[in-house]
């Protein structure tokens, strides 16, 4: 089976690309790898050739303006790179009998919630900020695009959201908190924790593990919710990256609001799992965090030895 894999280079692009080499159904060739400048957010109009280029029974479109911030301070061009561009993907993989799976985010929900329960397929759709916007624009024209595709050769769609993402090459939440936490510890100041963010932590590896399986299993139709398993707030998940690491700092917690800035993120960030097709769940997020942490701590001691 030939797999395309957009955005290639980015944080789960990467992760897709080592599942998909692994997977028995990828072939000796295994995954097209489709980054800048082949694939280019701003570039739509160039997404049939590279369609009709490399001929992908499957693409897995990760590509994402996913600043969430720069999202909020241009909006136009957060739509145009996660909406309309996804329009165009979808349109050109529909009309050729390309099944999609398109990946989205928590953010398309409001993180109003508060009977404690996850997010699932079945919820409406509410964003709040402008990434969360883009996002939902583009699932929504993905859904077009597929209704309309020729009955002939009718391809299919799947959504998968996530929340929380983390992993290689880092600049993510855990790289931050380390780096944080060294710098708090060093100036003898508490390390300030938001505890008013709860979400569900995922571990790009794992992410690219089900969206392998949805793959593997031809279950790729549908709105599929793959995170880690259990939640915690953005404090509970920094306490427990110290605890792994060993790493011995005080600690506060505060509102969100501490920090201000340009998006709103959703304060209840959690998706209730959806099954995958094996039955088996993707395992709870401190066990991801822990198969994580030591190519961080060892990333973190390159960027600072000396050169």
């Amino acid at each position: 089976m030939r797999v395309a894999v957009s955005g290639a280079t980015g944080r789960l692009g990467r992760a897709l690309i080592d599942a998909l080499g692994a997977a028995p159904f990828s072939g000796p060739l295994g995954p097209i790898a489709w980054s800048r400048p082949d694939f280019d957010l701003d570039g739509p109009s160039r997404y049939a050739g590279l369609l009709d280029r490399d001929r992908p029974e499957v693409v897995v479109h990760a590509a994402a303006w996913t600043d969430v911030d720069g999202c909020a301070r241009e909006p136009e061009l957060a739509l145009a790179r996660n909406g309309r561009a996804t329009a165009h993907l979808a349109e050109a993989c529909a009309e050729r009998g390309i099944d999609l799976i398109l990946v989205s985010t928590n953010e398309v929900f409001d993180g109003r919630r508060s009977d404690g329960q996850g997010y699932g397929p079945e919820d409406a759709p509410n964003p709040i900020n402008a990434y969360g916007a883009s996002k939902l624009e583009g699932e929504v024209a993905a859904l077009a695009a597929f209704g309309r595709a020729p009955a002939a050769r009718r391809p299919v769609l799947g959504i998968v959201r996530t929340a929380w993402l983390y992993g290689p090459p880092g600049n993510d939440f855990p790289a931050k908190i380390l780096a944080a936490a060294e710098r708090a510890r060093a100036n003898g100041e508490p390390l300030r924790l938001v505890a008013d963010e709860t979400g569900s932590p995922t571990f790009s590896n794992d992410l690219a593990e089900g969206i392998v399986e949805l793959i593997g299993a031809a279950a790729i139709e549908g709105t599929h919710h793959i995170v880690n398993g259990d939640r915690a707030s953005r404090a509970e998940w920094a306490r427990e990256l110290l605890r792994q690491a060993g790493l011995v700092v005080d600690t506060e917690d505060v509102p969100a609001a501490t920090w201000p800035r340009a998006s709103t993120p959703p304060a209840w960030a959690v998706l209730a799992p959806t099954p995958l097709p094996g039955g088996e769940p993707l395992r709870p997020w401190p066990a991801a965090l822990a198969d994580y942490l030591p190519a961080l701590v060892r990333e973190r001691a390159r960027a600072s030895a000396p050169q």
